[in-house]
């Protein structure tokens, strides 16, 4: 992930820095740190990007699987027509069918929550490490103006 490599190279970069005597602040380039702004800010959009793209994944994924469903219930349902001469076997047939419908739906349900909380779990990771390097940049910046 190439955000973290920035973000590497921006903690590398603070840790090699200078120390002002006494203090535990540090001397850092200025362009520097500004290049590595530009950098990260050109990268989040991709992984924004990204984050999308895998609710999307798994939307389609639980589309799939309701189609897949639709086509099993569509399956039983022409099984029990074809039994439906005796009644029980039509009896047998419908408890299956319905018995299969609540597996699919149920699976289906499971897919989507599924893939709701793994999306959610992508998005606030990213959000944490959005919100971490936010404090971090305007700790520094803060650092920089304390010095002028």
């Amino acid at each position: 992930m190439e955000l973290l490599s920035i973000l590497n190279e921006m903690e590398e970069s603070v840790q090699n820095a200078s120390r002002v005597p006494m203090t535990k602040k540090v001397l850092v380039d200025e362009d520097k740190m500004l290049d590595f702004l530009d950098r990260i800010r050109t990268i989040l959009p991709e992984e924004v990007r990204k984050a999308k793209w895998v609710v999307q994944e798994r939307e389609k994924v639980i589309n799939e699987t309701k189609a897949e469903a639709a086509r099993m219930i569509e399956e039983t349902q022409k099984e029990v027509q074809r039994r439906a001469e005796e009644s029980e076997i039509l009896k047998q047939a419908k408890d299956m069918a319905d018995e299969i419908i609540r597996n699919a739906e149920q699976t289906s349900r499971d897919m989507r929550i599924g893939a709701r909380d793994y999306a959610d779990e992508v998005l606030v990771r990213l959000e944490s490490r959005l919100e971490r390097l936010v404090k971090e940049i305007e700790s520094g910046r803060s650092e920089l103006k304390a010095m002028k």
